[in-house]
């Protein structure tokens, strides 16, 4: 029942003062501890406040800059839109009709420039290798077609209403667009507003036909007008490469190539039966049209 004492075991007499000194440092060393943490606790909490509200701003940065660059081209193309509809109004006088059919060009370039901006951006460097590459991302674009489209009609003494009927269906487009994204709930527009942007974002195809129409139908304006006082050759040519390019651009090719099979099926019949002759011109031009 009783243990046995190892003869070598030795115990020592342990000091009644040290409990309460190891327990001084001990205690010392938590306060401490707990100060540092209380201290350190604002400053994380500081650090993390200012770490979320950059998160956030940076969250929050591409949806204002979207929301600019949207509410820019409503109000450009608004604004081409009211001023193309006063440069076709037949009761405005003359030089008044004048400067708003140059001045509706000029804001449809300054938008289909922004826009290329704002998509593409700028050449990564100023050199010839650089500037072809990124000429050759935008030139299939629908805004590079535009821009090159107003410039051409800016820059000429011919004032063809007709030319406008393009710059106002893509003025529609924009305007109904942003109207139906941020305006759905206002009363005015539910009211006065509704089912017009309904028709025009519904019938966006019926718009790029018609515009399809209008620019190949300018092209032979274009060309009879050689036959005028007010011809310009260098005009009525890169009108022309132009339209070719709308011939094989994406964005343009489904409709410019219906409009022109509908040509080919009035005209070629007419060339075969009545004017032979001009069957050897005509291929000349059709391989420079399909290269």
């Amino acid at each position: 029942m009783f243990c046995e004492q190892d003869p070598d075991l030795v115990v020592e007499a342990m000091s009644s003062s040290s409990p309460s000194q190891s327990a001084k440092p001990s205690a010392s060393s938590s306060a401490s501890s707990a100060a540092a943490n209380d201290q350190a606790r604002p400053r994380n909490a500081g650090s993390t406040a200012r770490s979320s509200g950059t998160s956030a701003a940076a969250g929050s940065n591409p949806t204002s800059v979207r929301w600019d660059r949207q509410t820019i081209q409503f109000s450009v193309n608004a604004w081409v839109f009211i001023v193309a509809v006063l440069a076709i109004f037949p009761l405005v006088p003359r030089s008044l009709s004048n400067r708003a059919y140059r001045l509706s060009f000029m804001g449809t370039a300054c938008s289909s420039l922004y826009s290329l901006y704002a998509l593409y951006g700028r050449p990564r460097a100023w050199n010839l290798q650089a500037v072809q590459v990124y000429f050759q991302s935008i030139i299939a674009t629908k805004d590079f077609i535009y821009f090159i489209y107003c410039l051409t009609f800016v820059t000429s003494h011919l004032c063809l209403k007709f030319a406008l009927i393009p710059i106002l269906c893509r003025a529609l487009e924009y305007v109904a667009k942003f109207l139906r994204r941020n305006f759905n709930r206002s009363t005015l527009y539910r009211k006065y507003l509704e089912d017009p942007c309904v028709w025009v974002e519904s019938n966006t195809t019926t718009l790029s036909i018609l515009s399809s129409h209008a620019e190949i139908g300018l092209g032979f304006l274009l060309m009879m007008s050689l036959f005028s006082w007010q011809r310009n050759i260098i005009q009525t040519f890169m009108y022309w490469q132009l339209l070719k390019l709308m011939y094989h651009a994406p964005v343009t090719a489904g409709y410019h190539q219906s409009v022109w099979a509908k040509i080919g099926r009035i005209v070629n019949p007419l060339v075969h039966r009545y004017a032979p002759f001009l069957n050897m011109p005509v291929s000349a031009i059709q391989r420079w049209w399909f290269r």
